[in-house]
Parts: C-alpha cells; structure tokens; sequence
C-alpha cells in the first residue's frame, strides 16, 4: 500500500533531507559552508607562519560574510539553517585566529584566554536556560557589536603587521586593550541581561 503510494520511493522520511538538502545548496549557505571549511586552513598558514596568507584568507572571508548577506537578500534564499551558520562560522574563524596567534605570540595569550571564556559563558548560559525551560531571545547587544567590531579589527592588524613586516606598536597596543575591555563588558552585559530576565515556572 505505501509502495503504490509512493512509486517514486518519496517515503515520509525523505522530505526533510530533502528540505535540508535544499537548503545547503543555496548559493548562500554554500558560501557559508566554504568559509567555515577555510578555519582550518586559516589555522595551518599562521603555525607555518605564513601571516600574509592568513591575512589574505581572513580578509576574504569578511568579503565573503558581506557576499553572502547580499545574496541571501537579492536572492530571497534566507534560511533557517543559514542563519545558524553564518554566525557559527564568523565566530570559528575569528576565535581560532585569537587561540593561534596567541599560540606563536603575535597576541598576548591572556587576551586568548579571555575571548574564549567570554564566548563560553554566553553559550554555557544558553545552554543552562534552555535546560531550565527558559529559552532566552538572542538579541546581539550594542556592546557586544563594537566588541564584534574590534575583535575582527585587531585580528585583521596583527596579521597585516605580522605577516608584511609593518610595526605600529601603539596602535596594537591600543586595539589590544580595546578589545579586552570590550569583551570584558561584553560578557559581563550578557550575565546582567540574563539575571534581570523574568524566570518563569519550568513547564509554564
């Protein structure tokens, strides 16, 4: 009975891989997914020490983040599941380039240390509301955009200084202790946000 219902062999279990499949090949979301599979390689070029080549990916996976936002918008292919990756991807790239720098000492390693805790605390609260039952709405706060902002602009200096030979100390310095204050009142944004939301009962 089901055979002759479904003589194309579409069973129930087919439409969502095929929706997902839909979805990851929207031009978007393909750009998303090349970005994202450029982390690691990003990665290896800055141990072998070869900034100016990370500095030309990092730099082109910015233009690529702006590319596909365009395109997702002319094209009217937004999508749910590209709307998680875009931000999935942006963040790997921009936290593996703060842990590997910091690795070969371009960047202090307490800097590091304080954009990966930053971004565990966010996603560990997440994860602990939802576990509570109490699913927060995730709205990027101003500071947490400057932070964003400096984050990508120190990372793209200490590679383009790094990588071509250029010194300008004070001026890495400076975008060095911006960013730390940043995330420091980034993160402690968040944690205040999330211990002023109103709770309510688990299964309400």
């Amino acid at each position: 009975m089901a055979a002759a219902a479904d003589p194309g062999g579409q069973g129930p279990g087919r439409a969502p891989r095929a929706g997902l499949s839909a979805a990851l090949a929207t031009l978007p979301n393909l750009i998303t997914l090349a970005r994202l599979c450029a982390v690691p390689a990003t990665i290896w070029v800055i141990l072998q020490h070869r900034l100016d080549i990370a500095f030309l990916l990092f730099v082109g996976a910015g233009i690529s983040d702006a590319v596909d936002g365009w395109l997702a918008r002319v094209l009217d292919a937004r999508s749910a599941l590209g709307a998680m990756l875009d931000p999935v991807a942006d963040k790997a790239l921009l936290v593996s380039v703060y842990v590997t720098l910091a690795a070969i000492g371009v960047l202090p390693d307490w800097l590091a240390i304080l954009v990966v805790f930053r971004d565990m605390v966010i996603v560990g609260g997440v994860l602990v509301l939802w576990v509570l039952g109490q699913p927060p709405a995730i709205r990027p706060l101003f500071v947490s955009k400057v932070n964003t902002a400096l984050q990508i602009g120190l990372a793209a200096l200490a590679l383009l200084l790094a990588g071509f030979g250029l010194r300008a100390e004070a001026l890495l310095q400076a975008a060095i202790w911006a960013v730390a204050l940043s995330t420091a009142a980034s993160g402690a944004a968040y944690v205040a946000a999330a211990l002023r939301r109103p709770w309510s009962a688990p299964g309400a």
